[in-house]
């Protein structure tokens, strides 16, 4: 399985893994040598979605050189988005599945399989069909024909068309007559969430896991395209997740990471009679003082799982600005395994950006919030991330921005250029930048933010941290150390610093850094791998801290 993107796609590659092993298959680390391939994709933005193509197409030419009888599965969020399309434009593929069909996973590859073995009897030229820049513009092509809106494709629940996606496509007409085509699966607007019955193959190192608290968003943010290819918020039962953490802990799983699209709205929906119409800060306040005194909340869960025995992290990622409360940061304060560590994309500061992004808060709300966050929680840190170059953003825009960026002093932060989505309310708008002018933002508010590290790095001179071991590096890895995220923006290149690291370090992470996205705490010593340990800070480069024992 080649799996891209998000935390949140990581875990579905994780049940369609597990799925597979108890239906039997085994697992390879070899493309060549396997029965069949998973591509695993991402349609976020462009980029991903051009990562996705190569992917596919990579591996069916390598398919093409080593065993023409191997079936391709393509499944995750390009699959969801493009469901009509790609059947057509990647005839290469032996079965694309959707977001609700991870739990089917075993039937779908058998059955991807057998339709691959019956093209190769039928002597199918399976050759990869075309270049993979032009896949990419065909892609990027098919959205502008697309209706666009935050609530098309509602849910088929109640309908005679629920359960009723699979279809197989001929989409050209064959000289063989029963030759197969390409297997669809895909729900429109899809609604599946997982449940700690559900088999699962952890990916991640066994010290730390992702625990998908719920799926999909109901946020009408004008740039995003989530909600129409993950659906709805929908979120896990308490009790079901709570097993979840019991088991991983028991594991030996050390931090536990909260993922989600909109982690603060958790619980929301189910209550009675629930509306989605409740994004707003005001609306968001009132539903949750109308709540019974046993619904279940982000806090009950937060607290729920503070009570669990043993040593470990519970680390909050993906949370929105405007469904923040003070009982959330009271929960946070009080519950000592929670990471002083807060996730909360705010993409903007302007009041006229956060409009035409439509995020539902405005600058003086976002200070406000911090202000409570930072005086509730004493040491907390606070990641965000911003958009740079969205439709409209003048100069007077965005050197708000970057004074924003200067006084607030965030412990960590990540920029994205804005991503042109035409299947969004945003893709639509006038005023459009160019990509000179976004990247020269994005530079510019990367280095405002650089300073700003350098700093936050400096405060931590002589402190005594706990921190988790992560593994071993060599002076050679330190050096080309490096942190990319879809989802987060390039956050750092090589630091010509870190080049002062020399002989073997430990590589760990405290409290203010999440996995793969944040800074990491180099420790010059021996210390138990996948553990808690107590390092006193010696040094820093411009995003990292180096440490020993303490």
């Amino acid at each position: 399985m080649i799996s891209l993107g998000c935390a949140k796609n990581l875990v579905d590659a994780e049940i369609m893994l597990g799925t597979l092993l108890k239906s039997g298959a085994e697992i390879t680390n070899d493309p060549a040598t396997a029965d069949a391939v998973i591509v695993n994709t991402c349609s976020f933005i462009d980029a991903a979605q051009e990562e996705s193509v190569d992917a596919i197409l990579d591996s069916a030419a390598v398919r093409e050189a080593n065993q023409r009888g191997q079936a391709l599965i393509v499944s995750g969020c390009l699959s969801q988005r493009f469901r009509e399309e790609l059947p057509k434009l990647l005839p290469e593929v032996d079965a694309f599945m959707g977001i609700d069909q991870v739990a089917q996973v075993g039937e779908l590859v058998r059955d991807a399989m057998a339709r691959r073995q019956a093209k190769v009897q039928a002597g199918l030229n399976s050759k990869v069909q075309g270049l993979k820049s032009k896949v990419a513009r065909t892609i990027a092509k098919m959205d502008k024909a697309k209706p666009f809106g935050h609530d098309l494709d509602e849910s088929l629940r109640g309908t005679g068309a629920f359960g009723k996606t699979k279809t197989v496509l001929t989409s050209a007409p064959s000289p063989i007559s029963h030759s197969p085509f390409p297997l669809l699966d895909v729900t429109p607007r899809p609604f599946y969430i997982p449940d700690y019955a559900t088999p699962r193959f952890r990916l991640t190192p066994r010290h730390f896991a992702y625990v998908k608290i719920a799926e999909g968003c109901n946020h009408p943010c004008s740039f995003c395209i989530i909600p129409r290819m993950r659906g709805g918020h929908r979120s896990r039962t308490q009790a079901d997740v709570v097993a979840e953490a019991k088991a991983l802990i028991k594991d030996g799983v050390k931090e536990l990471n909260l993922i989600s699209q909109d982690s603060t709205y958790y619980g929301l929906d189910l209550r009675t009679n629930h509306s989605r119409a409740i994004s707003s800060p005001e609306k968001f306040k009132a539903a949750t003082k109308s709540l019974a005194a046993d619904a279940t909340t982000l806090c009950t869960l937060i607290r729920e799982l503070n009570a669990l025995r043993g040593d470990f992290w519970i680390r909050l990622l993906y949370t929105h600005p405007a469904h923040w409360t003070d009982d959330l940061i009271t929960t946070i304060a009080e519950c000592k395994k929670v990471a002083r560590y807060v996730d909360m994309p705010l993409q903007h500061i302007h009041d006229d950006l956060l409009t035409r992004m439509r995020r539902e808060t405005s600058g003086q709300y976002i200070r406000d919030l911090i202000r409570r966050i930072r005086a509730g929680v004493p040491g907390i840190a606070l990641r965000t991330t911003f958009i740079v170059g969205f439709p409209g953003e003048t100069d007077a825009h965005f050197q708000t921005l970057l004074d924003f960026i200067r006084d607030t002093q965030f412990e960590r932060l990540g920029v994205f250029t804005y991503s042109k989505e035409d299947g969004t309310i945003a893709g639509k708008m006038t005023s459009q930048l160019s990509d000179k002018v976004k990247q020269y933002r994005r530079e510019q508010a990367m280095a405002a933010q650089h300073e700003v590290a350098r700093t936050v790095a400096e405060r931590f001179g002589g402190k005594t941290l706990k921190v988790l071991i992560e593994g071993k590096a060599s002076a050679k890895e330190l050096k080309a150390a490096k942190v990319a995220s879809w989802e987060h923006g390039l956050i750092r290149g090589a630091d010509k610093d870190l080049a002062q690291l020399k002989g073997r370090y430990l590589v760990a992470r405290g409290e203010a850094d999440a996995p793969d996205i944040d800074g990491r705490v180099y420790v010059r010593g021996k210390l138990p791998l996948g553990q808690f340990a107590r390092v006193k800070i010696i040094g820093h480069t411009d995003y990292d801290l180096m440490a020993e024992p303490a």
